[in-house]
């Protein structure tokens, strides 16, 4: 059905919406996750790290749930133009998602090995880099519902900060290491795990580089 008549309009409109909202549901659940992976990672709680791991599962799901609805969609209201550009956008952007969740439980895996050692103390960039991320997840979601491209290409000089925090993050906990050999093991892990939250950052960007194209029909590299 390509004639676009109201009815197939309108049928082609609450597919969006639901589709867009399943998105969001599914942003919210990445956003608590950082926060929970680096909560548990800060106090070496590996309770709340299985919760992270076990979260995983949920958004994984939700990704599959997302993808067959927009291909349910696309085979049954044959979108064209604008309409099959956002479909696809939707798509990847759940890709995004999905990854930025998987990373989330990689930290909480860090934490798990960690777990049964103190916590490290003296790093203090590592909180402020969750939060960012999971701020920059939020931002970037409410860029695509509002189609703003402006808004998106902010979330790039956000991403600039997340980087920051990582090497800042990765020169504190080296020189913690430095200091005490028994530090190794936890600052290794703890240099892994903010690796993993600059890639959220990362991901954020490459989802902002899909909203401009959306908006503007123009390929833009925001992390080049």
């Amino acid at each position: 059905m390509t004639d676009h008549t109201p009815a197939h309009r309108e049928a082609l409109d609450r597919g969006e919406s639901l589709i867009r909202d399943s998105v969001l549901r599914m942003g919210s659940l990445v956003e608590a996750a950082i926060r929970e992976a680096s909560r548990a990672l800060v106090a070496h709680d590996a309770a709340l790290a299985l919760s992270v791991i076990k979260g995983d599962a949920i958004i994984n799901e939700a990704q599959r749930a997302v993808s067959r609805l927009i291909s349910v969609t696309i085979a049954t209201q044959q979108p064209v133009a604008r309409d099959l550009r956002y479909l696809l956008t939707l798509d990847h952007v759940t890709y995004e998602l999905e990854r930025m969740g998987d990373h989330a439980a990689s930290v909480a895996k860090a934490v798990i090995k960690v777990a049964p050692e103190p916590p490290l103390k003296g790093y203090v960039h590592l909180p402020e880099m969750a939060e960012r991320a999971a701020v920059l997840v939020h931002g970037v979601l409410r860029a695509l519902v509002e189609s703003d491209a402006v808004k998106a290409r902010e979330i790039a000089v956000e991403d600039d900060e997340i980087d920051r925090l990582y090497h800042a993050t990765f020169d504190e906990v080296v020189e913690l290491m430095r200091q005490d050999p028994a530090n190794v093991e936890r600052g290794a892990r703890i240099i892994i795990a903010s690796h993993y939250l600059e890639r959220i950052g990362d991901r954020a960007t490459n989802i902002a580089e899909d909203i401009v194209y959306l908006v503007t029909g123009d390929v833009e590299d925001l992390n080049p």
